[in-house]
């Protein structure tokens, strides 16, 4: 059994929080959060004590953490944790800056820390069938790849504010999904965007509408739509086109019920938000990350794919503020 030092327990710390609590090798031995009354309860339910990270770290009974705090702390208690030599998950970014990124990895690189990244959308059924299928030459060479990304809502200011933009927060899921499905690195971004949804992000110096193209050194390309706004549920969809024809990955709907009737057809919407569209990756992810802990795997999304699209990120933000292509 692997005891987990969970670190945060706001809305993805409970979703982590039952995927290792219900996998049979793993248990959650101590919750770190500065919202004591919420790590309280997080303990409580699952047996687990509240712990400082100082004392997490020098627990010898714990064998990993579960990063899933503030952005903000990414950086810091993976440095920690490497140098206490525990296994690491953490949920992306692992910082906003390229150089503190830099940084922390060559703290990973020196403890030789196991340290999995937490792009969940690589381990959903639905695209790994479509990489598996690729893989397999089902379409032959890929020639263009489309992915959509639109959130049911905008979030509020005070999320936008410390988020690090579009780019960083958003687009960087289809920016590392791009390079997973593609299996090459892109040599150009070009992107562009706009305030369409809410005034309100636009005050806080961000978009909430965009469209990033890259260029990769096979010649083929990709598109990502990213919008805050769609209004119909959780907009997830994939399409790569090769020159033997086409996968494509479509959403997630509520059910599978569809009414045809003599005035109209209707069918159910998409899932409403990642909580259900991504409930199976999560679980695939923390099972990955299980695997690595028993010595089967190495980690398949590290922290070179975290700077990676970081990278590409911060391309796509220069490109948008010179109107220029930027070459990576």
């Amino acid at each position: 059994m692997f005891n987990i030092a969970l670190f945060g327990c706001g809305r993805i710390g409970k979703v982590h929080a039952v995927n290792i609590d219900a996998h049979p090798l793993t248990q959650i031995r101590a919750v770190i959060d500065p919202f004591t009354e919420g790590a309280a309860q997080l303990a409580e339910k699952y047996h687990a004590d509240v712990m400082t990270t100082e004392e997490a770290l020098a627990d010898p009974d714990i064998h990993a953490v579960c990063i899933c705090s503030a952005t903000d702390t990414h950086s810091n208690l993976i440095e920690l944790a490497a140098q206490a030599g525990k296994a690491i998950f953490c949920e992306k970014p692992i910082d906003l800056s390229l150089a503190r990124v830099n940084e922390c990895l060559a703290v990973v690189s020196e403890t030789n820390a196991k340290f999995l990244l937490g792009f969940n959308r690589r381990y959903d059924p639905q695209f790994r069938t479509l990489k598996d299928l690729f893989e397999s030459g089902a379409i032959g060479k890929a020639e263009t790849l489309v992915i959509t990304s639109r959130d049911p809502s905008p979030p509020p200011p005070e999320y936008v504010r410390v988020s690090g933009g579009i780019f960083r927060d958003m687009s960087i899921h289809d920016l590392d999904m791009a390079r997973y499905i593609m299996g090459e690195d892109p040599v150009s971004v070009s992107a562009h965007g706009s305030c369409l949804v809410d005034p309100a992000i636009a005050e806080e110096g961000d978009i909430d509408s965009a469209v990033i193209v890259l260029h990769f050194p096979s010649g083929a390309m990709a598109n990502i739509i990213n919008s805050r706004r769609s209004g119909y549920g959780y907009d997830q969809r994939i399409e790569l086109h090769g020159s033997k024809g086409m996968l494509k990955a479509g959403n997630v709907r509520e059910h599978l019920v569809e009414h045809w009737g003599e005035d109209d057809c209707s069918s159910a919407k998409p899932q409403y938000f990642f909580l259900e569209r991504y409930k199976e990756a999560y679980i695939a992810e923390w099972q990955h990350f299980v695997d690595v802990l028993e010595g089967k795997t190495e980690p398949e999304c590290t922290g070179v794919d975290g700077e990676l699209a970081l990278t590409l990120a911060e391309a796509a933000l220069e490109s948008l503020e010179t109107h220029q292509t930027v070459h990576v």
